[in-house]
């Protein structure tokens, strides 16, 4: 018994294209084929379908009432089949679709706006959605498949994630009380201040209290915030009230307007954000991803080389 292949979207495309012509040489000729070629795709199609479609007599191909049936079905499919095709070439042109992007949930709101603008600029009809609470739950949303990829702050669990660091910023100790900035801060010494940590939901997995924990088990003294709170924002706001001394990296505290009230020491030994990209491993990124993570590592890598040169000067 003769194995027969499933229908193609090229023997439907033959098929038709023989209709047009009235017969397999003509239609040959249009697709560039050698007529065996498109006759045995038709013989093909025939078996699979069990009939005939066309009737070849002297006035040339007649299409059997098998074929008139197939016909208005072999149009529709390819129809769509070029509409979908057209679906996709949009997105891989970037001229439609959603880019959704993970970001950690203290990126610096210009960072962000200038992120948007950029990529925006350049190709208007994507759409964007900026999604992600803390760095912990971005990787774990791009591990998963929920998102293509991800700006977040190192460390993470990067089990299944390519991850490609950029740059660092440092974090430091803010206080309104001078006397506690005079020298720079160690692990034994924060242990001791009324400290205001934010980040309350992820606790030891967001990055910063992460690090912070570490260097407060290898010296032996509990790590026991005075007030914990969600956004970076309200533990400025509270440490500039003299509620209590908080940390912040560079480019997300001191430049908040009420972080103007506190007073800055780094920590001993330095304290860091690192700031990195992250993908599933192995993952094909969409051309959007592509263009947009270019954008975030020009935008983030320049933000902190400013940051560093202002404080420089």
């Amino acid at each position: 018994m003769e194995d027969h292949a499933a229908m193609t979207l090229q023997q439907l495309q033959y098929f038709l294209a023989a209709v047009q012509h009235g017969s397999f040489s003509a239609a040959a000729e249009e697709l560039h084929l050698a007529q065996p070629s498109l006759s045995e795709q038709i013989r093909r199609l025939e078996a699979e379908l069990g009939s005939p479609l066309f009737s070849r007599g002297g006035r040339g191909l007649q299409l059997t009432e098998a074929g008139r049936r197939l016909r208005p079905h072999a149009e529709r499919v390819l129809a769509e089949a070029e509409q979908a095709r057209a679906s996709v070439r949009a997105v891989s042109d970037m001229v439609a679709g959603t880019l959704s992007f993970g970001t950690f949930g203290n990126a610096p709101y210009h960072l962000l706006s200038d992120l948007v603008q950029d990529f925006k600029t350049r190709h208007p009809a994507v759409r964007v959605r900026l999604t992600g609470l803390n760095s912990s739950t971005v990787a774990e949303a791009v591990r998963e498949g929920q998102l293509e990829a991800g700006l977040i702050i190192l460390p993470v669990d990067a089990r299944g994630l390519e991850v490609r660091p950029l740059v660092r910023d440092e974090i430091v100790f803010l206080s309104r009380d001078a006397a506690r900035v005079r020298q720079p801060m160690t692990i034994e010494r924060l242990v001791e201040a009324p400290l205001i940590l934010y980040d309350a939901r992820w606790g030891s997995d967001d990055p910063a209290r992460r690090q912070l924990v570490e260097r407060a088990q290898q010296a032996g003294v509990p790590l026991e915030p005075d007030i914990e709170v969600e956004y970076v924002e309200t533990a400025l706001e509270l440490a500039a009230r003299g509620l209590g001394d908080t940390i912040a990296p560079t480019a997300i505290g001191l430049g908040r307007a009420f972080a103007r009230r506190l007073a800055p020491a780094a920590f001993d030994p330095p304290l860091h954000d690192t700031f990195a990209l992250v993908h599933r491993r192995g993952a094909r990124l969409s051309p959007a991803t592509r263009a947009f993570m270019a954008v975030a590592e020009k935008r983030i890598v320049g933000m902190v080389e400013r940051l560093r040169e202002a404080r420089a000067a």
